[in-house]
């Protein structure tokens, strides 16, 4: 299968132009070709992908689903990549500067946003450090603005640069994702990318991708561990596909949330504490040590105005990872604040148990957060199917 930017951006462009005219000479001229060009330009998408992108007739051509499909997808790369040089743009930079790019220039400057350096890139995409040098600064004289600075003795992204960056990457998704689709593959993506919050790790997520193996696709899934802070950019720069975890309120511009399911946190110990199975009072809780998660998270949050009004108590240990609390849990009279799903085997297992009253005002939505706009591939909705079966599948009890 070709990559992204084995593809010429120019015969991408011309998709929908040809599909809405309906002719090749009329295509042709609005988008500033010439109709062999152009014929030999279709010729070759339809020779690296495969497979015939429209029905020659003789009143003119009209797509293939193939067609239409790498049409749709090269429209909403274009549209990424305006999204991304058109707002910072300068007055000597062009009308319409996606249009002008090269997928050679795309697919350099990519691989400097990784590596940050011309050398760095020069290794990691086989063309010479000149190549990848010129690449960039053609960029910049197509859009009018600095995407790269000086720092030092290194090289970093300008603002321009950083937003350069993500509107490339999702570029190259989307023709990705189109050329999936054009081909009629099983697997239309290769990859999928999934941002996991410390909730969904303990039992949502492991029954969704159970569940995924067992219809035995060829698709790899990427799980990628964070707090939602340490997921949202990659969500946003395409890196990611989706994130699972605890919705925010007010999320920032870009994203869209879908809730799954609203999660009753529970105070928990270890089997044995003193504090186990009796009645408990606030008093009695705030004069209990505790491990809880840092200052600024959610979590915390709801931890600092279950004592609201009072003292908060000591806190000997901040921790963000469920795998440490847990394990400090077990062999310590330290005390925190979970989701249930996130020690249910604990709790099954008879190491860990319940303190205290049930907390009636500790109730967040958990859910599925993406792309603003994002169109899954049938692969990737599948996944989505999966994740909402497996939600209901996994509630325990209390957050039913």
């Amino acid at each position: 299968m070709p990559r992204p930017f084995d593809l010429n951006l120019r015969h991408l462009r011309a998709l929908s132009a040809v599909a809405g005219r309906g002719s090749l000479s009329r295509a042709a001229e609005a988008v500033g070709l010439s109709q062999p060009a152009l014929t030999q330009g279709l010729g070759k998408l339809e020779r690296q992908l495969e497979v015939a992108l429209f029905d020659r007739r003789p009143d003119g051509v009209a797509p293939t689903p193939a067609g239409t499909a790498l049409a749709e997808r090269a429209d909403r790369a274009f549209a990424c990549l305006a999204a991304a040089v058109r707002p910072g743009r300068s007055a000597r930079g062009f009308t319409r500067p996606e249009w002008l790019m090269t997928a050679t220039q795309l697919d350099a400057f990519l691989h400097f946003s990784d590596a940050l350096s011309f050398v760095g890139a020069a290794g990691a995409s086989g063309a010479s450090q000149p190549a990848i040098h010129r690449a960039v600064r053609d960029l910049e004289q197509i859009c009018g603005v600095r995407l790269v600075e000086r720092r030092g003795r290194g090289t970093a992204l300008a603002p321009a640069g950083r937003a350069m960056a993500r509107g490339v990457r999702l570029a190259a998704r989307e023709i990705a994702a189109g050329i999936a689709e054009a081909r009629g593959d099983g697997a239309d993506v290769e990859r999928i990318a999934i941002g996991a919050m410390p909730l969904s790790r303990a039992l949502l997520l492991p029954h969704a991708l159970a569940a995924w193996l067992r219809e035995a696709p060829e698709t790899v899934i990427d799980v990628v561990e964070g707090s939602w802070r340490e997921l949202i950019e990659p969500l946003l720069d395409g890196v990611i596909d989706l994130t699972i975890g605890a919705l925010r309120e007010e999320p920032p511009a870009g994203v869209e949330q879908v809730p799954l399911f609203t999660d009753r946190l529970a105070i928990f110990g270890r089997a044995g504490h003193p504090l186990a199975g009796r009645a408990v009072t606030l008093d009695q809780l705030g004069a209990r040590q505790w491990v809880v998660g840092p200052a600024g998270t959610p979590l915390r949050a709801h931890w600092e105005a279950l004592f609201a009004g009072r003292a908060l108590p000591d806190v000997p240990v901040e921790c963000g990872s469920v795998m440490v609390i847990r394990g400090m849990l077990a062999q310590s009279d330290l005390l925190t604040l979970l989701s249930p799903d996130q020690v249910a085997l604990e709790v099954e297992a008879g190491m860990l148990v319940r303190i205290g009253p049930e907390l009636t005002d500790t109730v967040r939505t958990i859910g599925i957060t993406t792309r603003a706009n994002w169109r899954p591939t049938a692969r990737q909705q599948r996944l989505i199917d999966l994740i909402h079966s497996a939600s209901s599948e996994t509630r325990l009890p209390e957050n039913r």
